[in-house]
C-alpha cells in the first residue's frame, strides 16, 4: 500500500469513527476516564453531577456513622456512585470518539522534505530542507509525484492535486495560480506539472494540525447555549438544594422525622441529572457530526449558530450554478463585422486567466481566428471596482498611438466609451436584455470610442439546487443570491434556482453591507465563499463556510471549512446545527419531565410513616418505601447510559416550523419523559421484590 492509499485509509477510519460506534479499547479507555473525572476539578465543571458526587460522599458517611442502616445506605451510596460514573462515561465516550479521529489523522501526517527557493522563481536556486523549518513567506517548488510540504498559495503554475489526505476523496482537483482555487494544503500530493507555493502557515499550525486539535473533544470550548443551559441547571440545582435542606424543619411541624438518606435520594431525583450528565456529550457529538459531513468546524459555537441561521447568502458562480461560464456566441452590433468583434474579444482575453476568458479565446479560435499574443501588448487585469479587463496595443495609425480594447459589464463599458468621447448605440441595450433574459451573461466589447458587440456567456444552474432551497425555506431560512451579473440575468437565474432574493452587480463591499444590514435587524447570517474577496464577508457572517478549494484568506476568515468544496453543503451544516439544538432541547425536556414521575416514588416513601394520607400518592403501588427509593435511584442512574446513543447520534431532524418542532418534542420527550419512569420504576420494583428485597 502506498502513502496516498495509507492516508486515505486513515481518513476513512476517521470518517467512520465519526458516525459509528467505538471498539473495545476505546470503551475501556472511556471507562478509565470516567474514574479520572471524579477529581474535584473535573467534577465541578458540571454543577449537577458535582452535587450527586457530594451526595454520594454524604451517603457513605451516614451509612457508616449511623448504626442499623448499613444495607439500605450501602445500596443508596453504590447507586449514586454509579450515577456519577455513568454521567462521566457519557462525556468520556464522546471525547474518545474525537481522540480516535485525531489518532487516525495523526497517522496521516508524515515528515516531509521541502525544496525551498531562495527567491520566487525557479532560477533563484533551491535547497532541500525539512518541512518543519518552513516559515510564512517562504517559497517552495513542488513537482509531479511530490507532496506539498506546507499550507500555502500557488503563486506560479497549475497542477492536479490528490487531496485524499484531507478530504478522503481520491479524485484529483485542479489548483492554479491567480484564481480562487490557488490554496494548497500540506500533505497533499501533486499529480501533474510543477508549481511554486508561498508558505502561509507556521509549523504546527497547518490545516491538518488544527484539524487534529479541533476534533479532540476534550479540548473544546462550551457553546453559548450550552453555557446558558449549564447556568440554568446550576440555578435549578441550588433551588432544589434549598428546598430539600428546609424539608426537615417543615416536617417537624407535622411530627415527621426524615431519614437523611431519603433526603439525599430526593435531591438527586429532583435535580436534572439526566441532561446534566449528557450535556457535554451532546456538544462534542455536534462537532463529530460536522466532521462526518466532511465539514471542519473551528468551534462548537459555529455548529450551534448554524442551527439558528435566518438568512443564507450564496455566490451564484460555483454555488448555484456550475460556475464554469463558457462563451457560446459573439453578437456584433449593426455595422460591425463579426471578424472585428471576434478579434477584439480574443485580444482582450489572451491574458485573462479565468475560465470565461479562456473560453472566449477558445471560441474565437474555433471560429477561425489565428491571432497570437502581441509582443507590445499592455494587458489590463479585471478588478471588482472597474468590472472590466482588456489590452492596450501600440498603433501609430491611431490618434494617441494606442489601440484601447476592453470587455466587461455593460455599464462599465458604457462609462469607458463615454469617457473617451464616444456614443452608446441604442441597439446595445436590446442585445444585453435579450441575452440576459435567456439567463446568460452578456460581456460588452469596445475598441476606443466604439462599442463592437456582446459576448454571450452561458452558465447552468446545478441540478437539485431548487429542491435544496425549498428545503431551507421550510426551515424558515431566507436565501439570497449574490452575483456580479446585471439585474436581468440575475433575475432569470434567481427564478430558475428558486432563491428568495438576489443582489445584482454586487461588489465585495456590497456583500459586507448586506450582511451588516441583516444583522442589524436581529438576524443570524450564513455566508458561503471561496475567494480572497469573500474573506471580509465570511469574517462578518455569523457562520462563514469557506471552500477547501478556495484561497487561504477565505479559509482563515471563515469559521467552517467544507473539505468537499461543495457550496450546497451549507444545507447539511444547518441541519447538523439544528439537530444539535433539537437534541439538547429534547433531552432537556425528557430530563425535566421524568423528574415528575420520580416524585411519586420518593415523596410517599419520605412521609408515609408520619402522614398515612401520603400513601394515596403511591399510584405505582410500589412494594415498600425502601424499594421505592432504590427503584427511583436505579432508574435515574440507568437512564443516562441508555440515552448515550441518542446524545451521540442526535435526534432525527425533519424540516418544520419552530412551533411544529416544539409540539413534537413535547409529545415525544415531554409526555414520554413523564410516562417512561412510571413503567421503568415499577419494573425495577418488581425485580427487587423477586430478589427478596
Amino acid at each position: 500500500m502506498n502513502v496516498t492509499e495509507t492516508t486515505q485509509t486513515h481518513l476513512g477510519n476517521a470518517r467512520r469513527q465519526a458516525v459509528a460506534g467505538l471498539d473495545g479499547a476505546a470503551l475501556r479507555t472511556s471507562l478509565i476516564e470516567s474514574f479520572r473525572k471524579l477529581a474535584p476539578r473535573q467534577a465541578l465543571k458540571s454543577p449537577v453531577i458535582a452535587i450527586v458526587l457530594l451526595g454520594t460522599l454524604l451517603s457513605a458517611l451516614i451509612t457508616f456513622a449511623v448504626p442499623g442502616n448499613l444495607a439500605f445506605g450501602s445500596a443508596v451510596t453504590v447507586i449514586l456512585f454509579i450515577t456519577v460514573l455513568f454521567a462521566n462515561f457519557a462525556e468520556a465516550i464522546a471525547e474518545a470518539r474525537g481522540r480516535g479521529q485525531a489518532a487516525s489523522l495523526r497517522a496521516a501526517r508524515r515528515d516531509l522534505v521541502a525544496r525551498r527557493l531562495s527567491g520566487r522563481t525557479r532560477v533563484s536556486g533551491e535547497s532541500r530542507v525539512s518541512a518543519s523549518t518552513l516559515r510564512p513567506g517562504d517559497y517552495v517548488i513542488v513537482s509531479a509525484g511530490e507532496f506539498v510540504p506546507a499550507d500555502g498559495e500557488i503563486v506560479e503554475g497549475v497542477a492536479t492535486i490528490n487531496e485524499a489526505a484531507v478530504t478522503g476523496e481520491s479524485a484529483p482537483v485542479l489548483r492554479e495560480a491567480g484564481t480562487d482555487r490557488s490554496g494548497v494544503i500540506g500533505g497533499t500530493k501533486v499529480l501533474s506539472d510543477e508549481i511554486i507555493v508561498q508558505v502561509s502557515a507556521e509549523p504546527g499550525q497547518s490545516f491538518l494540525d488544527r484539524m487534529i486539535a479541533l476534533v479532540e473533544g476534550a479540548n473544546r470550548q462550551k457553546t453559548p447555549n450550552e453555557i446558558a443551559l449549564t447556568m440554568l441547571l446550576a440555578a435549578m440545582t441550588l433551588t432544589f438544594l434549598i428546598v430539600v435542606a428546609t424539608l426537615p424543619a417543615l416536617a417537624g411541624f407535622v411530627g415527621a422525622k426524615l431519614d437523611p438518606l431519603l433526603l439525599i435520594a430526593l435531591l438527586v431525583c429532583l435535580i436534572p441529572t439526566t441532561i446534566g450528565g449528557l450535556l457535554p456529550a451532546i456538544g462534542i457529538a455536534g462537532m463529530n457530526r460536522a466532521l462526518a459531513a466532511n465539514v471542519l468546524a473551528k468551534s462548537g459555537k459555529a455548529v450551534e449558530v448554524a442551527g439558528d441561521v435566518d438568512v443564507l447568502l450564496l455566490d451564484k458562480t460555483g454555488t448555484i450554478t456550475y460556475g464554469d461560464r463558457q462563451a457560446t456566441q459573439f453578437h456584433p452590433l449593426a455595422g460591425v463585422e463579426m471578424a472585428r468583434l471576434r478579434e477584439a474579444a480574443m485580444l482582450s482575453s489572451l491574458a485573462d486567466p479565468t475560465p470565461e476568458g479562456k473560453s472566449i479565446v477558445k471560441l474565437a479560435r474555433e471560429q477561425g481566428s489565428a491571432l497570437q499574443d502581441p509582443a507590445d501588448a499592455n494587458y489590463v487585469q479585471f478588478t471588482a471596482q472597474t468590472r472590466m479587463s482588456g489590452v492596450d496595443l501600440k498603433d501609430s495609425d491611431l490618434e494617441g498611438g494606442i489601440r484601447v480594447i476592453r470587455k466587461g459589464a455593460g455599464d462599465a463599458i458604457e462609462r469607458q466609451v463615454l469617457g473617451l468621447g464616444g456614443l452608446v448605440p441604442a441597439e446595445l441595450k436590446g442585445r444585453i436584455e435579450q441575452i440576459a433574459r435567456a439567463g446568460a451573461t452578456p460581456l460588452v466589447v469596445s475598441e476606443g470610442r466604439h462599442i463592437l458587440g456582446v459576448i454571450e456567456l452561458s452558465d447552468v444552474v446545478k441540478h437539485g439546487v431548487k429542491e435544496r432551497f425549498a428545503r431551507l425555506r421550510a426551515m424558515g431560512i431566507k436565501t439570497i443570491m449574490i452575483t456580479g451579473d446585471n439585474p436581468l440575468t440575475a433575475a432569470a437565474i434567481a427564478a430558475e434556482a428558486g432563491v428568495d432574493d438576489y443582489i445584482a452587480e454586487a461588489r465585495p463591499e456590497d456583500k459586507l453591507a448586506r450582511i451588516r444590514a441583516e444583522q442589524a435587524g436581529g438576524r443570524l447570517i450564513a455566508m458561503v465563499g471561496d475567494g480572497t474577496n469573500d474573506a471580509p464577508a465570511l469574517a462578518q457572517a455569523d457562520v462563514g463556510l469557506a471552500m477547501n478549494s478556495g484561497t487561504q484568506a477565505a479559509k482563515e476568515a471563515g469559521n467552517m471549512v467544507d473539505l468537499d468544496s461543495d457550496p450546497a453543503k451549507l444545507l447539511a451544516v444547518v441541519e447538523v446545527g439544528k439537530q444539535q439544538l433539537i437534541t439538547r432541547g429534547a433531552l432537556t425536556t425528557f430530563s425535566l419531565a421524568n423528574d415528575v414521575s420520580k416524585y411519586f416514588a420518593i415523596l410517599p416513601a419520605l412521609f408515609a410513616a408520619a402522614i398515612p394520607q401520603m400513601a394515596a400518592l403511591n399510584i405505582m403501588q410500589l412494594s415498600s418505601p425502601a424499594n421505592a427509593v432504590l427503584a427511583a435511584l436505579i432508574f435515574n442512574a440507568i437512564i443516562i447510559p441508555a440515552l448515550i446513543p441518542l446524545a451521540l447520534k442526535g435526534v432525527r431532524f425533519k424540516p418544520a416550523s419552530s412551533v411544529a418542532l416544539l409540539r413534537r418534542n413535547m409529545l415525544i420527550y415531554g409526555v414520554g419523559g413523564v410516562l417512561l419512569p412510571f413503567v421503568g420504576i415499577k419494573l425495577i420494583d418488581l425485580a427487587l421484590v423477586a430478589m427478596g428485597l
